[in-house]
């Protein structure tokens, strides 16, 4: 009898440190071992639109990872792989929880509508830590912040290059010094998303990681609350590409393995380069660009890069890099407007 008390306590023992508790979310108990799709309406009294969110809540105990696709919603292929996702994570097989924002600007997608919410006009991933009075745009970033980042161990927020920009595939991650520890943990993410290039967001002494500022961004939110964040930049131009829709979903998996929340053996390992220096290059002028380059190409400095004509063909600026390094980012349609940038030149070591 002696034994059989110390099995069963053993048993009881081991169930309780190790198996998943249900998770509350939106009013809601998600079961250890499921998962549940919520659709969660904004409105502003006037307009209205919604958040569609999967929550998967894991078999055994585990981190909270909160996932965001959509803050722009013309950014196609992580709202696809969120899709994917929603079947190749098992919450049987999971450990801890998964908090999944399919699409957070719905608005944005619906309309097809490159970088703001046409609803009203506003950026969302300029918005945050969002306001629970505010536009329904704010609004989504109020509700983001304290349903999905607020509730998470770690974060990713997936981007693509949205209508004009011609963008290299690239994960990213906040680092900051006096954050050593959610910094070398993002690092840690951010790597296991296997991708080639790494981009190191430095803030130190950026204005919206400040007390009493504004976060703006979606993952710098979450940062800003000491949570290790990465970032996900992969497609461009609008487009749907497949290859770079199953990028993300299996850079997102193996990142899963890596922080133990999958039962596979091992995470996959990766070559990358590290890239924490990066170049901005704007238009001095409104026109037509018409560029000799293209996303991934290096460069070096001083190399020309393009030209901008007015309407009638007349040259009125000529492009050249203004470092060398590899190009992350250029706009890939002809219109061009003053002050906008043109090309981003990541320095890479």
């Amino acid at each position: 009898m002696k034994s059989f008390v110390i099995t069963l306590f053993s048993l009881l023992f081991s169930l309780g440190t190790y198996a998943q508790n249900s998770f509350e979310f939106y009013g809601k108990t998600v079961a250890a071992g499921t998962k549940q799709h919520f659709k969660v309406p904004i409105s502003d009294g006037t307009i209205e639109t919604f958040i569609p969110i999967t929550v998967f809540c894991g078999a055994e105990q585990g981190p909270v990872l909160g996932i965001t696709a959509g803050v722009h919603g013309y950014e196609y292929p992580p709202i696809l792989a969120g899709q994917r996702l929603i079947k190749s994570i098992n919450p049987k097989l999971l450990k801890g929880v998964v908090i999944l924002v399919q699409i957070a600007n719905v608005g944005s997608f619906s309309k097809r509508a490159p970088f703001i919410n046409p609803l009203d006009g506003k950026n969302l991933n300029r918005s945050f830590p969002g306001d629970a009075k505010g536009t329904v745009t704010q609004k989504i970033a109020n509700f983001i912040t304290n349903n999905v980042i607020a509730k998470s161990d770690f974060f990713l927020d997936a981007h693509a290059g949205d209508a004009p920009e011609d963008l290299m595939a690239y994960a990213a991650y906040y680092s900051n010094t006096s954050m050593p520890e959610a910094s070398q943990k993002g690092r840690e993410m951010a790597k296991a998303l296997l991708f080639d290039h790494v981009i190191v967001f430095k803030t130190d002494g950026k204005k919206y990681l400040k007390k009493n500022e504004l976060s703006l961004y979606c993952s710098a939110e979450a940062f800003k609350r000491n949570i290790p964040s990465v970032d996900i930049e992969c497609g461009k131009l609008g487009g749907t590409q497949d290859h770079l829709v199953r990028k993300i979903e299996k850079g997102v998996l193996n990142m899963l393995v890596h922080l133990q929340m999958l039962s596979v053996s091992n995470a996959v390992n990766n070559k990358y380069l590290f890239i924490d220096d990066r170049v901005y290059q704007s238009s001095n002028y409104n026109g037509i660009f018409y560029t000799e380059k293209k996303s991934g190409d290096y460069v070096t400095k001083g190399m020309k890069i393009g030209e901008i004509t007015d309407y009638f063909g007349n040259t009125l600026e000529t492009i050249y890099a203004k470092s060398n390094g590899v190009i992350l980012l250029i706009i890939g349609t002809p219109p061009v407007n003053k002050g906008e940038t043109l090309v981003t030149i990541g320095k890479v070591k």
